[in-house]
């Protein structure tokens, strides 16, 4: 028979300060993400035209990319010559500096990173590292790698998933 102490329940593995649960989702930098649909600037949305698909990047309102990260793609079957991303990258670099060739999953997975790179793993020297596990941004398995990448030289233990729940990665320095 269980008794009732009207104690509440405390979850110690969540409560423990050893503990640090690092969501990648709160790295993500807010930001609008806005599309740059290659097709749109070619001949009958399949041929590369370099005259007028220049004189069309000339015409574009880049200012309008102020402030936002961009994803280039195209979304037609079109071989694109590489020299054209360069192209819309140079454009796109006085606007903002958040910009890359892929899909928005692939811009979100930049963001991630970036703002990874930018933070200090030496705060986690000696500390339980819980990297928590879902996410409402679909986040990639390249983050989660970099994670790792960043975080294992400093960590004593990295763990995936969430609190009351984790898979060990790395226990103690060692490999679990």
């Amino acid at each position: 028979m269980i008794e009732n102490n009207d104690k509440p329940i405390v979850n110690k593995v969540a409560a423990s300060t050893v503990l640090v649960t690092l969501d990648l989702e709160d790295f993500l930098i807010k930001i609008p993400r806005v599309p740059f649909d290659i097709k749109a600037f070619l001949y009958k949305d399949y041929v590369l035209k370099e005259q007028e698909f220049r004189e069309s990047l000339r015409n574009v309102a880049w200012n309008e990319y102020q402030g936002k990260a961009v994803y280039i793609f195209c979304s037609s079957d079109a071989i694109v010559p590489f020299w054209a991303y360069l192209l819309i990258a140079a454009y796109l670099h006085p606007h903002t500096q958040y910009y890359c060739f892929g899909k928005e999953s692939q811009l979100i997975s930049k963001l991630i990173t970036d703002s990874m790179h930018q933070s200090n793993p030496e705060q986690y020297r000696g500390k339980k590292v819980l990297i928590k596990g879902c996410s409402d941004n679909g986040i990639s398995e390249y983050v989660y790698v970099e994670a790792a990448r960043l975080l294992l030289p400093y960590v004593s233990s990295l763990m995936y998933g969430e609190a009351c729940s984790n898979v060990p990665v790395v226990k103690s320095g060692k490999i679990s």
